[in-house]
């Protein structure tokens, strides 16, 4: 399978629940990325949970563990083109996942994700894991 991926949000979660597939699919990937926008998604969901130490420690772990990639104004260009395609359309996804889609457009990564709408977005290579 090889590859560059950057990791959306609900692969994390399934990463962090031990989902085989998940880690079948890591385990084969030559380079993977996460966004600072996912990270940021990871804590709030750790700060918001009944085991916020733990949740948010694992967070700090994966954070410092993994590279992470964050926005610049080369990010926020590809992030206006992809707003706009998308407004064209008719077809709004959430803001967080437009800045997911621009990070990976701007670095030629392959979006594993689990969240369909990210097909709405051209020239984004998406794959469900």
């Amino acid at each position: 399978m090889g590859g560059r991926y950057l990791l959306d949000t609900s692969i994390l979660i399934a990463l962090f629940a031990g989902e085989v597939a998940v880690q079948e699919s890591l385990a084969q990937a030559d380079e993977i990325f996460i966004p600072s926008v996912v990270i940021g998604e990871l804590y709030y969901g750790a700060w918001k949970s009944g085991r916020t130490k733990e949740n948010v420690a694992r967070v700090d772990e994966l954070a410092a563990e993994s590279a992470v990639l964050g926005c610049h104004s080369e990010t926020a260009r590809c992030y206006g083109r992809i707003k706009n395609d998308l407004r064209i359309k008719g077809r709004p996804i959430p803001e967080n996942d437009i800045w997911i889609a621009a990070i990976a457009f701007q670095h030629d990564l392959v979006l594993a994700t689990r969240d369909a709408h990210f097909d709405e977005i051209a020239d984004v290579k998406v794959v469900a894991w």
